[in-house]
């Protein structure tokens, strides 16, 4: 009874409209009140325990406070500008460098929306005018963005981690090789379209321009060796490394690029100024805007933005979790478990499963709520079938990349309709040939799990695990 009634409420409440966080809250809290013994008090417990007792969540402010800098500076534009220089020249080659600069912006933002609204709206516009069909461009920009959920650092990840106590280190390795797999099955996808329809190519700029738009994008770049390379050394943990990666996008936006903040606008160098001399005012400049920075109106409107956004996440994880916990009191996924044992289903007839699921879950919820219903309940029965969970967890977050591409709550729709000024059926149609890609990357990472596991096996290896 206990069961019937959590379900009916949750998706009674979805019918309505009600917002996911508050349908999972709602419906956790009336079956605990109506079926169990707990208290009002351990349910406000619960839901502060949801957050505080997981250490890798504390990494999710971080990385969003991080991407909302880059988001914010001129960090998308420089990356652009050095993928159009690095492949601009290959037939298709624009598309293919915003393909390039969503994996790179990915790796610097952890948000797949975020990199739909960072490079798409420079590169869709561009890409127009250089003769590319506004459809075609849109449907590579919205595709290629879901990689920000799956090139680590991923928020989603974070999430699963958190939900199934894997380790979110293992997950972001785990995820570093379907990230570029994903990106380059795309850009080969899309030379092979611009050979068939004669779509142009930019001139090779030559590799004194290809230097300095790379070392003018370092400053990006450098992030992601910062984030990455402390995880995977074993230097520090994702949490460390993303409060790193917070303090270092805010020296970047606002010291560095000076994009934001008292310094936006003044140049590094000025002309015919000498070595001495810059290194001498930049440095007095610094010293005199840093204090200024923290009550700069630029500053504190990013600071304000990702904390917005970071309690809402917050606030979902949180009933999620409730709602998870009543499932293992109720012992749900325990019988779903059993129920599925005794079928005799086969490892890879619960991934079919799995993958149909996912999909459908996917049309109607955000990729972090999905993952914390639905991880608790597949976790312990891929564990009793022998799938490994991090191969399961990046199966999940390829769905979840899928979810981001399907009506009617797919976000990257939404953010692509809004960079277009186009309705959503349009937006959907330019899709629908690059999901077809994705459904066929999915088959490949559901079957293949050394595409997902040969990396953090690896390093286990050279680390003598």
């Amino acid at each position: 009874m206990a069961t019937a009634t959590l379900f009916i409420l949750l998706f009674a409440c979805m019918f309505m409209g009600m917002p996911i966080a508050i349908a999972l809250g709602f419906s956790s809290v009336s079956t605990i009140l109506l079926f169990s013994n707990d208290s009002v008090a351990s349910i406000a417990l619960k839901l502060f325990e949801a957050t505080s007792e997981h250490y890798t969540l504390m990494a999710i402010p971080f990385f969003i406070l991080s991407s909302a800098f880059l988001s914010t500076g001129g960090v998308a534009r420089r990356l652009i500008d050095f993928a159009i220089d690095t492949v601009g020249h290959v037939k298709g080659g624009l598309a293919m460098a915003s393909v390039m600069a969503c994996m790179l912006f990915a790796a610097v933002s952890g948000s797949s929306p975020a990199t739909v609204a960072a490079i798409g709206t420079i590169v869709i516009a561009g890409m127009v005018r250089s003769g590319y069909p506004q459809s075609f461009a849109a449907g590579v920009i919205t595709t290629s963005g879901t990689l920000g959920i799956l090139i680590p650092p991923s928020i989603v990840m974070l999430v699963y981690a958190a939900a199934t106590e894997v380790s979110a280190s293992r997950m972001f390795m785990a995820g570093f090789i379907p990230g570029l797999m994903m990106g380059g099955l795309l850009m080969l996808a899309i030379y092979i379209v611009a050979r068939i329809k004669n779509l142009p190519a930019q001139p090779f700029p030559g590799f004194g321009a290809l230097s300095r738009s790379f070392i003018i994008a370092m400053g990006g770049l450098m992030l992601i060796v910062i984030v990455l390379g402390s995880i995977y050394g074993g230097i520090a943990s994702p949490t460390e490394a993303a409060a790193a990666a917070a303090v270092y996008a805010y020296l970047v936006s606002v010291m560095g690029y000076r994009d934001i903040g008292p310094l936006k606008g003044i140049p590094w160098r000025k002309e015919g100024e000498n070595p001495g001399s810059v290194l001498v005012r930049n440095s007095y400049q610094i010293l005199l805007a840093f204090p200024r920075t923290i009550w700069c109106k630029d500053v504190q409107k990013v600071i304000l933005d990702a904390a917005k956004v970071s309690m809402m996440l917050l606030f979902i994880i949180a009933n999620a979790m409730l709602f998870a916990h009543v499932l293992t009191t109720e012992r749900i996924p325990h019988a779903i478990a059993e129920v599925i044992i005794d079928w005799g289903l086969p490892a890879w007839g619960f991934l079919i499963v799995v993958n149909i699921l996912l999909l459908i879950a996917g049309n109607f919820m955000e990729p972090s709520a999905i993952l914390l219903i639905m991880a608790p309940i597949l976790f312990p029965i891929a564990t009793q079938l022998g799938i490994d969970p991090i191969h399961l967890g990046i199966i999940m977050v390829v769905n979840m990349e899928i979810g981001m591409l399907t009506p009617p709550v797919g976000l990257n729709l939404f953010v692509t309709a809004g960079i277009t000024g186009q309705n959503m059926i349009w937006v959907i149609r330019s899709v629908l040939p690059w999901l077809v890609l994705m459904l066929f990357f999915l088959l490949l990472i559901t079957y293949i799990p050394q595409i997902s596991l040969f990396l953090p096996e690896y390093i286990d290896h050279l680390k003598g695990y």
